[in-house]
């Protein structure tokens, strides 16, 4: 989906009428499984040839700056327990600090309803999403298989991954 995301941003070109050409750059993913960690390398850019302004697409791999791939960002955060125990497990299982995981629930629960795309898209899902329940009682809205919903979910999520709406701690 990124490819179609990246092919959609560079037909639209520059402000300056000029051409954007390919300047992916490396990614340091943390949470991804050596066996696909060749795809999830790079982030899709731009530069235009004449103004030389960076362009860089919407994703669905990546929530903006992360380390963490945005699935794990989401599917860690999804796991509503309070119990200091299950969030040290899941820690010591994906290898992701403790408070790395308290911060991205922090996140869905304060800063997240506060974010363009959620107070744009909010009075469209009935009845009410309980934000105290952010990501899980969101995710269950988008239909289909898991994997369909899931990435229906991060393609929702996509406008947070360009730096000019994310409003997320930049080093999560």
């Amino acid at each position: 989906m990124d490819t179609e995301l990246a092919e959609i941003a560079r037909a639209g070109g520059c402000h300056c009428s000029g051409r954007l050409h390919r300047g992916n750059y490396p990614r340091k993913p943390r949470c991804c499984p050596d066996e696909v960690y060749g795809d999830f390398d790079w982030r899709y850019s731009f530069s235009c040839n004449l103004c030389r302004k960076r362009t860089t697409p919407v994703s669905v791999r990546f929530l903006g700056r992360r380390v963490y791939l945005g699935l794990a960002v989401v599917l860690m955060s999804a796991g509503r327990t309070e119990a200091t125990s299950a969030v040290g497990k899941l820690s010591g299982i994906t290898n992701v600090p403790v408070n790395t995981i308290q911060r991205w629930r922090n996140w869905w629960a304060s800063e997240f309803p506060l974010t363009p795309l959620w107070q744009a898209a909010c009075a469209r899902f009935m009845p009410p999403v309980e934000l105290v329940q952010l990501p899980a009682s969101l995710i269950e809205r988008f239909k289909g298989t898991e994997a369909e919903s899931m990435l229906r979910f991060l393609f929702f999520l996509s406008p947070l991954t360009i730096e000019r709406l994310i409003t997320m701690n930049e080093g999560c």
